[in-house]
């Protein structure tokens, strides 16, 4: 269960703007993630903030950047992020048969060798922090600075999403 209940803003007129503003950007929709964040409304906006220039403002694929998404979710037990994030990795061309390959993508030929050393560095930030040299040189094979801040950021800010949707038990029943 959930350990804090989202806020409906319509009890709050305070938060209709913010409110507005989550749905203009999130397809019409107030998650629960954000309706938590509600609760407090600088953390909402600045989480707005980021994550829509990290996911809609970046210019790497949107492939690499929902493989990233779906790791994370599965090394940091976030089902709520993971479920969510599934029909929008469809949606940029990763096949059922990459995200069910996901949890053993070492051992799977579901992946090119740039998506795989995406998963390496997804994998590498989110469980280790430290990136070796090795794995590194294997995204600067393909990326060039830009992309590989921009997927910088998409890992540690979805490693803050998952973090946050996992302590404070976000969708859960």
């Amino acid at each position: 269960m959930a350990r804090i209940t989202p806020i409906d803003e319509k009890t709050n007129p305070e938060l209709t703007a913010l409110a507005a503003e989550i749905r203009q950007h999130r397809s019409g929709h107030l998650s629960h993630l954000y309706g938590t964040l509600l609760n407090s409304p600088p953390v909402a906006a600045g989480w707005l903030k980021l994550l829509t220039a990290v996911r809609w403002e970046t210019t790497i694929a949107a492939s690499y950047r929902e493989l990233a998404i779906l790791l994370i979710a599965i090394i940091n037990g976030a089902d709520y992020e993971y479920t969510s994030h599934v029909p929008h990795a469809l949606a940029e061309g990763i096949t059922q048969r990459q995200i069910d390959a996901l949890r053993t993508w070492r051992d799977s030929d579901a992946f090119d060798a740039n998506s795989r050393a995406v998963l390496a560095y997804t994998e590498a930030m989110t469980r280790d922090v430290h990136v070796s040299d090795d794995v590194f040189a294997a995204i600067r094979g393909f990326l060039d600075a830009r992309g590989i801040v921009e997927l910088t950021a998409v890992i540690a800010s979805y490693s803050l999403v998952s973090r946050f949707l996992v302590a404070l038990k976000v969708g859960e029943p």
